[in-house]
């Protein structure tokens, strides 16, 4: 088929590769304008913009889709690259822009989402994340025919992925999108034969875009559900914790953690135990083993490392004085 293809980051670059290779002509690319990123923050293009460049695919970048919205201009050119490409169906994968109507209705074949979760669960931006967050033991992908709506659309395919208790939104994140692509190749090899399912009412939850304030750690937490939130923020926000010295307070983030039971009652947010196995500290519910922690300026290192060059003290309280 003739495809358009909207998305930006590597999760849709995934499912770009797997139509490519299936002999799908991608004809244009929507994705989001250039970001600053690095140090240096130069603006840097996105995955699949990346993607179309080297295979010598048109690319638009429109900050909005809305003929009425703050970039009217932008829209207009949008609508004729997209009435000028004349494909069969438009394929949506964490593009970041709300599609319009008229996008919606312009490809004979309409609008298709790969969307990371199995719906209704998790709509919206950060469906892994969440998964991972809420402690769900299974996840997957979605094949929907868009609508207006936020991910409301009726289900066209489901596959399912387990969600392991070391997974991290990394881990995660690199099998769905690879099984995104698989599903999608799916979906247009039968999509004539393909049922429309209606989202059930029951079940519905908003995956909410992540939020740096998240990161900051609440030891009044039960351990297990900041070990979940330590897999969830990893590789992005990261969680955090202040570290106060003698000579300065910094900001430490977490990057593994295990959960466990308090063996006597203290503080919550008091270490109470520090070797090379890991560093515990008391939360509302249970201690947290961290065991992988990186300081300002370095890089993940695991508790024996840590300790050498931070030593901590039991008793020493992980939270500002």
């Amino acid at each position: 088929m003739r495809l358009i293809f909207a998305g930006t980051p590597e999760f849709a670059r995934e499912a770009m590769v797997a139509l490519h290779a299936a002999g799908h002509d991608i004809v244009l690319v929507l994705t989001q304008p250039d970001r600053p990123a690095g140090r240096g923050m130069k603006l840097q293009a996105s995955p699949v913009k990346q993607w179309a460049a080297d295979h010598a695919v048109p690319v638009a970048q429109p900050r909005s889709l809305r003929l009425d919205g703050k970039y009217p201009e932008d829209a207009a050119a949008a609508r004729e690259l997209l009435r000028a490409a004349q494909a069969d169906v438009m394929i949506v994968a964490a593009y970041g822009l709300i599609l319009p109507q008229w996008t919606l209705d312009l490809p004979p074949r309409g609008c298709l989402n790969i969307h990371a979760s199995l719906l209704p669960r998790w709509r919206g931006a950060a469906p892994i994340h969440r998964a991972i967050e809420a402690g769900d033991t299974q996840t997957g992908i979605t094949i929907m025919q868009m609508d207006a709506g936020l991910d409301t659309g009726d289900m066209l395919l489901l596959r399912h992925e387990a969600i392991g208790p070391t997974d991290t939104t990394a881990t995660l994140h690199d099998r769905l999108a690879a099984l995104g692509g698989q599903a999608i190749v799916q979906a247009l090899a039968s999509l004539d034969a393909l049922p429309h399912a209606p989202q059930p009412s029951e079940g519905v939850n908003y995956a909410h875009k992540i939020d740096k304030a998240e990161a900051a750690l609440d030891w009044s937490l039960s351990a297990e559900a900041l070990a979940r939130r330590i897999r969830a923020f990893d590789p992005f926000p990261g969680m955090t914790v202040p570290l106060t010295t003698d000579t300065c307070t910094e900001s430490l983030k977490l990057w593994h953690a295990v959960a466990e039971p308090l063996p006597s009652p203290a503080e919550p947010g008091t270490v109470v135990h520090a070797d090379a196995t890991g560093v515990r500290v008391a939360c509302g519910q249970g201690q947290l083993c961290l065991t992988q922690l990186q300081r300002p300026g370095g890089k993940r290192m695991g508790a024996a490392d840590f300790l050498r060059g931070c030593p901590l003290q039991v008793g020493q309280r992980l939270v500002v004085a």
